[in-house]
């Protein structure tokens, strides 16, 4: 049992499907954690700024980013010592250190980001099954990250390569119903690449400079099907139909209960119909997430957050809203903030009524 937030952290950092013994296991390791007995573990959750029992959200987007950001940027041995040591000032040092080297790992993919998004929008990428970029001395350890954010942009699968000297570095990432894994063993087998391997929603590579023009046209040549057979619209799954009303700190809690969720045990998506935004601003260090409350025809309020979306066409459509109602897609979450819990909505997608 002691075991068992190590686990935990394992399962969730590497997406494993969340159900059955896999699904156990996070739980019980979430609880396991909780009691804060892995000296490294408390600390990095110190450093996080994680003050409520630990969920899969914060393993896999605050405690996960920070471990691996020694292997990407820094030190790759500093994740293992952090686990392993009981030595509560060791263990503060060392949960420190990998969080400076996790903020300078997220400008170093910011820089990156920048440049691949322009290159990506400069090749006109809807013309394309896939967005593919390269650039000179892109650090190789966030290639993956980018890669990820540009398919989540483009609803593309995706491949960042980074050049040094003759060859290029890349990493990829797809969607469903897009093997990228099988195109680039393909590429690999047919001698473009010097390496190459994965599965369906995910790649590796190594090519020579010369061949990066035959590289991209054998992957969009290989992937064209397959795009081809998409629904020419992106799906949203919605779970089921919420009144404001309805929403409550009862049914949250519930939800929370069949927890945790994660690969293989999608959290339930809600849709509120008609709904109207009472109050919408601008929030955190760089004002890039948007806190809301929204209304209907109950006269119940509802609180709401959108994480980065200020600058998106979704966080200025809700900003800008003019009265006008919105058909809002989100995530019922339990929110505690000063010993205080209340419900509220993390917004996935909206779409104006009229």
């Amino acid at each position: 049992m002691a075991w068992l937030d190590i686990v935990a952290l394992g399962t969730i950092c590497d997406v494993v499907p969340l159900h059955g013994v896999n699904r156990a296991l996070v739980t019980q390791g979430l609880k396991v954690m909780a009691k804060r007995g892995n000296a490294g573990l408390a600390a990095l959750a110190d450093v996080a700024g994680i003050n409520e029992p630990p969920g899969a959200y914060h393993l896999g987007f605050l405690l996960g980013p920070r471990i691996n950001a020694g292997g990407r940027v820094g030190q790759s041995d500093l994740g293992s010592r952090l686990l392993a040591s009981d030595d509560r000032a060791d263990v503060a040092h060392i949960a420190a250190h990998l969080d400076q080297l996790n903020r300078e790992r997220q400008q170093i993919e910011a820089s990156v980001l920048d440049q691949a998004m322009a290159q990506a929008e400069a090749e006109q990428p809807g013309s394309r099954p896939a967005v593919i970029v390269v650039g000179e001395d892109w650090h190789p350890g966030v290639v993956g990250i980018v890669a990820s954010r540009l398919k989540d942009k483009f609803h593309r699968p995706s491949l960042v390569i980074s050049l040094s000297g003759n060859t290029g570095t890349g990493s990829g990432r797809s969607i469903n119903g897009v093997d990228l894994g099988a195109a680039v063993i393909a590429a690999r087998q047919s001698g473009l690449l010097l390496k190459g391997g994965g599965h369906a929603m995910a790649a590796g590579l190594t090519v020579q400079r010369e061949k990066i023009s035959d590289l991209k046209a054998f992957i969009n040549d290989r992937l064209s099907g397959q795009m081809a057979a998409l629904p020419p619209v992106r799906a949203l799954h919605i779970d089921g139909g919420l009144k404001v009303a309805g929403a409550s700190l009862s049914l949250a809690q519930v939800l929370e209960s069949v927890g945790p969720y994660g690969a293989g045990n999608s959290e339930p998506r809600f849709a509120f119909a008609s709904a109207r935004i009472a109050f919408a601003d601008a929030i955190g260090k760089d004002q890039s997430h948007l806190r809301l409350t929204i209304t209907d025809e109950s006269g119940k309020r509802l609180k709401a957050i959108a994480f980065g979306a200020v600058e998106t066409d979704l966080g200025q459509a809700l900003l800008h809203h003019g009265g006008a109602p919105f058909h809002i897609a989100g995530k019922l979450r339990i929110n505690t903030w000063q010993g205080r819990s209340t419900p509220q909505l993390l917004i996935d997608d909206a779409a104006p009524v009229w």
